[in-house]
């Protein structure tokens, strides 16, 4: 099949290779990729739903993290399907058209969540430093302009990204080492020397990544502070609880996406890149729901009231 798939027109069709030397493993990660993304489906749409159910959840936190969760369920769904399509068969190809969409996704729905990030981060830090302020400044206009903001910066980030991608000669190379059309897969089949390119990409991955960053870092920095100043251990773990889940949303996200994007394209190996952008793609999103569930009471006591309700 990859045989006869190579010698028609990569303008047609690509082959992503993913974990096709490994049959066993193909197997295996199917189960598991399948019983993952199911889970992920279901955590997030219940995040979507419980705050437009429960009244006492009708907060900034809540829609931002609503919109985190639609997020993260398109995130998913961009790409596990064709992946569990590969895996449960011979067939590894994906349409030109299909590659294009699956990149053009992947990339913007990453930057958006890069922005996201950082306006919770925001919103966290004038519930804890500004607390007498908070619904004044957090009005729902402003609420609806920062997550627009951040869409819109996703929607840059691929309109920019995804055409210096795309128009690389390839020179009849159809074989792509990994199971999506990821921006550093496809630079690497490319015919021609790729060091301007990945260049750029470097720099707009530091734009859209490392800026986002760097406010998270001075929103927890004040945030820190402002903890710190309070008298009582009960009120600073109050404290720390309404950022603890955010934080390790932050960390999950920003630990594999730095280490995967912010070093020379070739440099990293394939076999641990495909297993990063797995776990960035797939299990990332999964935890999320998981991470604001478990420990948040007020989700917990939304579902409660949901379920249980008369």
């Amino acid at each position: 099949l990859f045989t006869i798939v190579s010698n028609q027109s990569c303008q047609e069709q690509f082959i992503l290779m993913g974990f096709s030397d490994r049959p066993r493993l193909e197997q295996i990660l199917f189960v598991f990729v399948l019983i993952f993304y199911l889970v992920s489906l279901v955590g997030n749409i219940i995040i979507i739903l419980v705050p437009r159910l429960d009244s006492s959840l009708h907060t900034p936190m809540y829609f931002f993290l609503t919109n985190l969760s639609f997020l993260d369920l398109c995130f998913t769904t961009s790409s596990i399907p064709q992946l569990l399509f590969n895996l449960s068969g011979p067939d590894k190809t994906i349409s030109y058209t299909g590659c294009a969409i699956q990149l053009f996704m992947f990339l913007g729905l990453g930057g958006t969540e890069c922005v996201l990030l950082a306006v919770m981060a925001y919103d966290r830090f004038t519930a804890i430093c500004k607390p007498l302020s908070y619904s004044v400044i957090m009005h729902p206009q402003l609420c609806w302009t920062l997550v627009s903001v951040a869409w819109v910066a996703g929607l840059l980030n691929s309109l920019v990204m995804s055409p210096v991608t795309r128009k690389l000669p390839r020179c009849g190379r159809c074989r792509v080492k990994h199971f999506l059309c990821e921006m550093p897969a496809l630079i690497k089949i490319a015919c021609v020397d790729t060091v301007a390119i990945e260049s750029t990409v470097f720099i707009l991955s530091v734009i859209i990544v490392l800026v986002p960053l760097s406010l998270i870092l001075i929103s927890y920095s004040y945030i820190a502070l402002a903890v710190l100043r309070i008298k009582s251990a009960a009120g600073r773990r109050k404290a720390f609880n309404t950022c603890r889940s955010h934080l390790t949303v932050v960390s999950l996200f920003y630990g594999n996406i730095i280490y995967m994007y912010m070093q020379p394209g070739n440099n990293s190996s394939q076999d641990q890149g495909k297993f990063l952008t797995l776990f960035y793609n797939l299990m990332t999103p999964m935890l999320n729901p998981v991470i604001y569930t478990l420990r948040n009471k007020d989700v917990k006591g939304a579902l409660k009231r949901l379920l249980f309700r008369k």
